[in-house]
């Protein structure tokens, strides 16, 4: 990041007091008449993101950032990450959330257009889940997918019962707080999130209607346009940071070597054509949408465009492997000399949680109000 961008962030210890003075004032303003389209999304501190996180949702982050007229919410939810099983170390989970604010810095979250930060620093969160929980059904929990799956209601269970925590259960609610907290309008969402993001539309229409208050908007969902990039050991699979292999996905760290490694690898076939086919050529679509993924093209379109005349998979995959190490090089150098600039990373998450909690707290303020606590 330049450095007039570090050095608008600086804060000297002496203004300290006068800044969170005026934050908060702006945040009480910015709370009674919240911006037309505000933004909130989230990521879980659970290691370095790899290339499908990064042209998925992450891309999308930055390209909000730069729309007029519009507020935006990120927020390292590291609270969610302590419902993993068995528990993150302290140390890594530390380390975590200061990497994780490294790599969205270095992707290109600009934290003069966004409010960056770490969601346990704001104490209005949980504040907030309480009073929510406490107008949420059990059965709306209950029918969560995520839930059902842990708790052996479908055939994909993976865990018995009794390893099951209330964290698991609950986390949904928080997520609600997340999003409400901020009196979010928008949420930009995987296909995995949607379930979650109808609950929080459902509490904040039933606190609305208990408390006869026009708080919470319905938040809506932000589409999409990004294809998801699947496993490259097992293109039927979305490419995931938990899986065992290293070797099924491109970390964003990757040196150029790795990604060209892994690329070479992929799972094809023995066609030497070069064929739009996802449902009989899974590998070949993979490796298609990763190349139409990084130049922002129709994966459709490439053996008749942009890769017309390439013949086997060698060399589709020589061309693959060079567009993902252009896409994910700035990334990655701008990540490693961001590891030198300690301070300043601190710095960016200070500002944005004291920004954080001063419009959060406003929020927090009607609700106590709302429901008869102040």
């Amino acid at each position: 990041m330049p450095a007039a961008t570090r050095t608008v962030l600086s804060v000297a210890t002496t203004a300290a007091t006068a800044t969170t003075r005026s934050a908060t004032s702006a945040a009480a303003a910015t709370a009674a008449s919240p911006p037309a389209r505000r933004i909130l999304s989230g990521i879980q501190p659970t290691g370095v993101p790899h290339l499908g996180n990064f042209l998925g949702a992450l891309r999308q982050w930055v390209q909000l950032q730069d729309q007029p007229a519009q507020s935006v919410v990120y927020s390292i939810v590291d609270l969610h990450a302590l419902t993993a099983h068995p528990p993150v170390p302290p140390t890594t989970l530390r380390d975590s959330i200061h990497n994780s604010a490294r790599v969205l810095l270095a992707l290109g979250i600009d934290p003069k257009k966004s409010i960056l930060f770490q969601q346990s620093q704001v104490p209005a969160h949980t504040q907030l889940q309480w009073v929510l929980t406490c107008v949420t059904s059990v059965g709306w929990l209950n029918r969560m997918t995520q839930w059902k799956t842990k708790a052996g209601s479908s055939p994909a269970d993976t865990a018995p019962p009794a390893a099951l925590k209330m964290g698991l259960f609950a986390y949904p609610v928080l997520q609600a707080a997340d999003i409400l907290i901020y009196r979010a309008t928008h949420v930009p969402v995987g296909e995995d999130q949607h379930q979650h993001l109808e609950l929080a539309r459902d509490i904040a229409k039933v606190f609305n209607t208990n408390y006869k208050i026009n708080l919470f908007p319905m938040p809506q969902a932000v589409s999409t346009s990004a294809k998801r990039i699947m496993s490259l050991t097992d293109p039927t699979a979305k490419m995931s940071k938990s899986h065992a292999n290293p070797k099924s996905r491109i970390d964003l760290t990757d040196s150029d070597t790795q990604i060209t490694k892994k690329i070479r690898g992929a799972v094809t076939d023995s066609d030497a054509s070069v064929t739009w086919d996802p449902e009989h050529r899974p590998g070949v679509a993979n490796l298609l949408s990763l190349y139409a993924a990084c130049r922002d093209l129709d994966p459709a379109s490439l053996p008749e465009g942009e890769l017309k005349g390439v013949v086997g998979m060698a060399n589709l995959k020589q061309k693959v492997a060079e567009c993902v190490v252009d896409t994910v090089r700035p990334v990655r150098d701008e990540y490693l000399r961001l590891g030198g600039e300690e301070a300043y990373v601190r710095e960016v998450l200070e500002e944005g949680n004291a920004r954080a909690r001063a419009e959060a707290d406003a929020t927090w303020e009607m609700v106590m109000k709302a429901v008869g606590m102040k």
